[in-house]
């Protein structure tokens, strides 16, 4: 039942709104007593409860004595609503973009949480016109490949360099397998991820098992290039680490004082 609630306080029920409406789908026609007495809802609350569902159209008033109450059918109410709603979008993509002021493309806008950033990441990946750049880790996967796969269909150029998942393509993917992903987590914090499209946008995240996932996104073109050199880069180091030998980088960083602290961001002692 609290799946149910969560989703009607989405579209603006309160939480006793939601018990008061449920309540009477399982029981009607009832009083306002007896509709506080079987949902918890207090007595103190309860007409004001059943008020606000009467201007949102979700019961109807019984006339008797005393008065009863009985909710409008489910599938009635729900279609009441999808209807409501796509009206609300409607006006809103016709008037809000008509208020919207330029923005400055050096903006940097910051995003918290695991879910945000993800949702960040998929805006990028459906906004790309021409190309798509990504450094992305297993985990991320699920979470974006059938948008990706989606992309690829519809013809855009997709680049991707992978930590984990050998089996997985994101596009054309080169797996990062010359240097073991927890050096470059440990030295990076996190599992950091870029998302860059046409030259234009870039979103740059850390996903961190300590604590929440965080993001910057810009269309600045000095850190849109940055980004997408820094993928052109990791693509060109993987591919070069293929063809000679991983063996010999992993000798050439780890024997030299200087290069170790380039790779794990600490000198040895």
């Amino acid at each position: 039942m609290e799946g149910i609630y969560t989703e009607l306080q989405k579209l603006g029920f309160s939480q006793y709104e939601c018990k008061a409406y449920v309540g009477l789908l399982k029981n009607s026609p009832v009083t306002g007593y007896e509709v506080s007495k079987r949902t918890g809802v207090p007595r103190s609350m309860i007409y004001e409860v059943l008020g606000k569902l009467l201007d949102k159209g979700a019961i109807y008033v019984v006339p008797s004595e005393p008065v009863k109450y009985s909710p409008i059918p489910a599938k009635d109410l729900i279609q009441r609503l999808r209807k409501s709603f796509a009206e609300t979008f409607d006006v809103l993509e016709q008037q809000l973009p008509s208020i919207e002021s330029e923005r400055e493309t050096d903006v940097i806008w910051h995003i918290r949480s695991h879910e945000h950033v993800i949702e960040e990441m998929l805006n990028v990946i459906h906004s790309a016109k021409n190309e798509l750049w990504l450094s992305v880790w297993e985990k991320q996967v699920p979470q974006i490949k059938n948008a990706i796969d989606q992309r690829v269909k519809d013809g855009i150029h997709i680049f991707s360099i992978l930590f984990g998942a050998p089996d997985i393509q994101l596009g054309t993917t080169f797996h990062h397998n010359y240097m073991p992903p927890d050096v470059v987590k440990e030295r990076m914090g996190g599992q950091l991820t870029v998302a860059a499209r046409d030259g234009e946008e870039v979103l740059i995240a850390n996903f961190t098992e300590k604590s929440f996932a965080w993001a910057v996104k810009t269309k600045d073109p000095a850190l849109v290039l940055v980004a997408t050199e820094y993928i052109r880069h990791d693509i060109m180091i993987e591919e070069i680490t293929a063809e000679f030998g991983s063996d010999k980088l992993d000798a050439l960083w780890r024997t030299n004082i200087h290069l170790s602290h380039v790779v794990k961001g600490n000198r040895f002692k």
